[in-house]
């Protein structure tokens, strides 16, 4: 069995190989470049993301096309984003006969994605898969989630970030990343895959992340501009109390007895550190803290009246 198994993932690899070298394909690490050549991994990762034909799908960075070949047919569309001008012709050729398969060359990050989906997944619910260069799997997330597009995200990243992303409160991996992941979606890790899976390896193992977005907003747009900032304040300075972390950015419109008695009034013990707050406490505290500074703008332009 295994050997069996061996024997398939090595006739994939020299069928990628030989594909991209007769299109003068090179790799190339600045970019991150690390291509799924088990064939099992991505049929899993499809199955698990729950696409269907309901669904158009946008992948970022397809590579060779291993994971856009089994997207191509569970899903209604398949959307590719690839970077590397190398590849384009690589994926035209072996993706030239799918009517549900556009390639677009471009920076995810620089692309007008909504445009981009209008046109080629109109009428499909969206969903994100993909198998994440390392060196930008923060930013293109919070891109992603940023849009408020799609239905849920499937992507495969450095294990050490997916731990980041599932952490608990009070954890070394627990951030104000996990806070912001968490409140736009529900993650969890699915499974994880080796370096011998990819080619060239990596010398880390990768986790494969399912992200269900939430279906609506846990907070009005003001309050959860304040949530933010509480969170980026709290983990900005992660040694420090909660009550001195805040105090450190909000000092010109908060004094110290104020923060104390806001996070008291909380719950909070108030030596609290803000890496020991939940999701829900730092929507806790956003909500206390948005109605007090309400009424201290209240205070200051009755004043001035």
């Amino acid at each position: 069995m295994y050997m069996a198994a061996k024997s398939n993932n090595e006739n994939n690899n020299r069928s990628l190989l030989e594909l991209a070298k007769a299109q003068g394909f090179i790799f190339s690490k600045s970019k991150g470049q690390n291509f799924l050549v088990d064939s099992n991994i991505p049929e899993k990762i499809v199955r698990l993301s729950g696409v269907d034909k309901s669904y158009g799908v946008l992948e970022i960075g397809p590579g060779l096309g291993a994971l856009t070949s089994v997207l191509s047919v569970a899903a209604g569309h398949v959307t590719a984003v690839e970077l590397d001008k190398q590849l384009i012709p690589v994926l035209s050729e072996r993706y030239a006969g799918c009517k549900n398969v556009s390639i677009t060359r471009g920076d995810f990050l620089k692309l007008d994605i909504k445009e981009l989906i209008n046109e080629t997944m109109n009428g499909l619910s969206h969903h994100v898969c993909a198998n994440l260069p390392y060196n930008i799997t923060t930013p293109v997330i919070s891109k992603i989630l940023d849009l408020h597009l799609f239905k849920s995200v499937t992507i495969m990243i450095q294990k050490e970030v997916a731990l980041r992303i599932c952490a608990k409160p009070g954890t070394s991996d627990y951030g104000a990343f996990t806070v912001y992941v968490n409140y736009h979606t529900e993650p969890k890790i699915l499974f994880d895959v080796p370096p011998e899976c990819f080619m060239p390896r990596p010398k880390v193992t990768s986790s494969v992340v399912l992200m269900s977005v939430r279906e609506k907003r846990l907070l009005d747009i003001d309050i959860e501009k304040r949530l933010f900032s509480i969170v980026k304040a709290a983990f900005g300075q992660r040694r420090k109390t909660l009550v001195n972390a805040l105090h450190s950015v909000f000092g010109k419109s908060f004094d110290k007895n104020e923060l104390t008695g806001l996070v008291a009034k909380c719950g909070f013990d108030t030596l609290v550190r803000g890496e020991a707050l939940s999701l829900e406490d730092f929507i806790t505290l956003s909500v206390f803290f948005h109605e007090i500074a309400a009424l201290k703008e209240q205070e200051q332009s009755g004043s001035i009246l």
